[in-house]
């Protein structure tokens, strides 16, 4: 996603998150998903821009442009960044997550209310996925720091079931170009260790801002995308969006679906003055 202005960083106790701004009106905040990139809205966020709110698009720590000088990574550490940056801009936000993210958001608007004006979920992991034990020790076991970037970049096109972005590989390419630099295969794979989405589901019943769940409908992440998804929306009385020939990226893998989706929720809890 091109920016106008430079990359921005609020600092936290144990390093620096990246983000950018761009627009006026109503701040929407969104957060990528753990080996992601926060241009995974470069569909997106351009056009709630042009449809008059500030977007803040910012990296998770230990990936991106954030720094990788951080000792913990996951749900409440992702959501302690999260509620700095609304600090740091001020005034309430529309908080938009994809995956672990989407746990984060659920966390910020369960603990404080007054800054959340609604959330926006990609592809949400707000509980733990049901897997057995021999399959979280495989996908961490292909996460290890030695040969992590090796096994993402093989594993990225799966996440990507169905409909790709037509500048998929060019995207692909930069994620990887990310991991490889010093230090952050290493964030990236104590992410994928360290987190844990109990406390995401454990903040579900305490959220009181209105939410959209926007879900592929082949999400490789859930057993059962529809059922997971209808789940979440329950939970949080939530609208649900499945999107067709989609699988956990919507927001990139189709969207001409998930923009109007978006803005249609946004006129309803942020509407542009």
């Amino acid at each position: 996603m091109t920016t106008s202005s430079p990359t921005r960083y609020i600092v936290r106790p144990e390093g620096r998150i990246a983000y950018d701004v761009q627009g006026a009106g109503p701040l929407v905040v969104l957060v990528p998903g753990m080996g992601d990139l926060r241009a995974t809205y470069r569909y997106l966020a351009p056009e709630l821009v042009a449809a008059g709110y500030t977007v803040a698009t910012t990296d998770l720590r230990g990936h991106g442009d954030s720094d990788i000088t951080f000792s913990s990574y996951g749900d409440p550490e992702t959501a302690g960044d999260i509620d700095a940056l609304i600090d740091e801009l001020g005034g309430r936000a529309v908080i938009g997550g994809n995956s672990l993210a989407a746990g984060a958001a659920v966390i910020v608007a369960a603990g404080h209310p007054e800054k959340v004006s609604g959330l926006v979920l990609f592809g949400p992991f707000v509980r733990d996925p049901q897997a057995s034990g021999f399959e979280t020790w495989m996908f961490r076991t292909m996460m290890a720091p030695l040969w992590v970037t090796t096994m993402w970049k093989a594993y990225i096109p799966t996440l990507y079931k169905g409909t790709k972005p037509a500048d998929f590989e060019q995207y692909r390419a930069s994620v990887v170009a990310s991991l490889k630099r010093p230090g952050y295969g290493k964030a990236f794979s104590l992410t994928t260790k360290q987190t844990d989405h109990a406390p995401a589901e454990a903040s579900l019943g305490k959220v009181a801002a209105p939410a959209i769940v926007i879900m592929g409908d082949s999400d490789p992440d859930f057993k059962d995308p529809a059922g997971e998804a209808t789940w979440i929306g329950e939970k949080l009385h939530a609208d649900v969006v499945m999107v067709p020939e989609a699988g956990h990226y919507p927001q990139s893998q189709r969207p001409e679906i998930t923009t109007p989706a978006v803005l249609g929720f946004l006129r309803t809890v942020a509407p542009v003055a």
